[in-house]
């Protein structure tokens, strides 16, 4: 364990970030290619969702050869369209916020920080702690220079106890989805041992679909018009939910809720420093829990999430000695997750791997996202199963919803008619009045190399948006890395939470193994 000199000095400040600057001079460059940025795109360049997503890269040894780094980068990344573009918000000229290509100087855009030196005891543990103070920082830092493509990379060449050293990728949010993200890094990458072969990705399940009826006589076609109605009555339900909790309807108080906006304070929560913390879990036990009770993994991570979440708030109510307090974590505590879906399907990693190999349009891309309000159950369920169940019945009521469509449509409509400022005041409200972000996403099936480093974990996670706590769930190959990120003014014990989450998961596992 770190020493109490360590965890009590000074946060690191980074200062690497210049601030940000008007768009203009970037009109001047020469223009290979115009793209109007989306509406969702502009959104997360209103103050109210300067969102960034950051991913922690663990590699398994030092990064010896940066020259290796910028050439793989340049030949990859730096020729994608987006990251290869910068966004124009220029329109005296009467044209729409657009993007415009420029020419990327991959040097810019790779940080290699002058860090402290470690003690000789102890280093790895040391090192955990100043890669952990330096991805915070970079959550307060200045915001990117918008006159360069908004996307950087770290370098921090200090040993944690997982790992040799550290790639931190940042990008802006208006870049792309979470899950085009993780794609697009994913074709960076290659397969351990074959620099020619790209990862490759768990089949997904085929997704049951309501039966069309036809050709199946009467009894078909009513079975093919039930689902159908109750499509229409969950997302119909779902739809006037999510307009209450954007007017009024407010998740319980809790320590893991960001508090009201205070006067003066337009922002909040969402401008404050976070902190990231992350645990490799098993994704044997994982699957070992799915199969045991006939579920998804998604349907795990729900119930595992579930466990933690009741697990840490029974604690924080214990130590208040507060009667009512407890009771009511008994009884029906709000506690609700907001879940950004991809609304079109993401692009394959081959398919951005040649869009990136030819440096032109592929896949379409861009942020195609509806909102998911999740019920995330806080209970002390005496058979740990429980939550497993719970999570399953949840996941699977939203499974029959057009919700996540209907968000998207909505927000677009509000956009073409009252502007994207209402847009934006409305998800604000949204994310507001819930309690935390969740998300999982699913990672190669077998070791990978970041351009000759081996990966030992992916950690991703965003920032910018008013949640005072965000969980991520990242596969790869036999593990799945548990992420969140909290502001610490609300969540003081990030590592005490993540404790709670990795406790409950192996009480959820064995469990299972006793029942069995």
């Amino acid at each position: 364990m770190p020493s109490e000199t360590l965890r009590n000095r000074r946060p690191l400040s980074i200062n690497t970030m210049s601030a940000a600057a008007t768009t203009a001079e970037a009109a001047e460059e020469p223009e290979e290619l115009e793209e109007p940025v989306s509406p969702a795109g502009r959104l997360f360049h209103r103050p109210e969702f300067n969102c960034y997503i950051i991913a922690v890269i663990g590699l398994g040894r030092r990064i010896d050869d940066l020259d290796t780094i910028k050439a793989g980068l340049a030949a990859t990344l730096a020729r994608h369209p987006r990251f290869s573009s910068v966004p124009v918000f220029d329109e005296s000229a009467g044209k729409k916020p657009r993007w415009v290509r420029v020419d990327v100087d991959v040097d810019r855009h790779v940080i290699v920080p002058n860090l402290p030196p470690l003690p000789s005891a102890a280093a790895a543990a040391a090192g955990e702690l100043v890669v952990e103070d330096y991805v915070s920082a970079l959550s307060a830092a200045a915001a990117m220079d918008a006159t360069r493509p908004l996307w950087e990379l770290h370098i921090l060449n200090l040993p944690t106890p997982s790992a040799a050293a550290s790639a931190v990728l940042r990008a802006h949010h208006s870049l792309g989805d979470g899950a085009s993200l993780t794609s697009l890094l994913l074709a960076c990458t290659r397969r351990a041992g074959d620099p020619s072969a790209l990862p490759s990705l768990p089949s997904a399940a085929p997704r049951p679909r309501p039966h069309h009826g036809r050709g199946r006589g009467p009894l078909g076609l009513l079975l093919w018009l039930w689902s159908l109605l109750a499509m229409a009555w969950h997302t119909l339900v779902d739809a006037a939910l999510f307009a209450a909790t954007a007017a009024f309807l407010a998740d319980s108080p809790t320590p893991l809720k960001a508090p009201p906006l205070p006067p003066g304070d337009p922002l909040g929560v969402g401008r404050r420093r976070k902190r990231f913390v992350h645990r490799t879990a098993s994704l044997d036990d994982v699957k070992r829990v799915k199969n045991a009770m006939g579920c998804t993994v998604n349907d795990v991570l729900v119930g595992v999430t579930s466990a933690g979440l009741s697990r840490y708030l029974s604690r924080k109510f214990d130590e208040t000695d507060d009667v009512k307090k407890r009771e009511k974590l008994l009884a029906n505590l709000r506690v609700r997750s907001t879940l950004l879906v991809n609304v079109r399907p993401t692009a394959g990693i081959h398919d951005l791997a040649e869009m990136m190999k030819g440096g032109k349009d592929g896949p379409k891309w861009g942020n195609w996202i509806g909102y998911v309000v999740l019920p995330i159950p806080i209970a002390l369920y005496s058979d740990p199963l429980d939550y497993i169940r719970k999570g399953k019945e949840i996941a699977n009521r939203k499974k029959n919803s057009w919700e996540a469509f209907f968000t998207y449509w909505c927000a677009d409509l509000i956009v073409k008619l009252f502007g994207l400022k209402a847009a934006a005041t409305l998800c604000h409200r949204v994310l507001s009045n819930t309690t935390l972000s969740f998300s999982n996403i699913v990672g190669p099936v077998e070791e990978i190399e970041f351009y000759g480093y081996p990966i030992v974990y992916i950690a991703p996670s965003v920032y910018g948006h008013p949640h005072a706590l965000t969980v991520h769930y990242q596969s790869y190959v036999n593990t799945v890395e548990m992420v969140i990120a909290v502001d610490e003014i609300t969540i003081p014990d990030p590592h005490q939470l993540l404790d709670d989450l990795a406790e409950s998961l192996e009480l959820i596992k064995d469990s299972t193994e006793t029942k069995s």
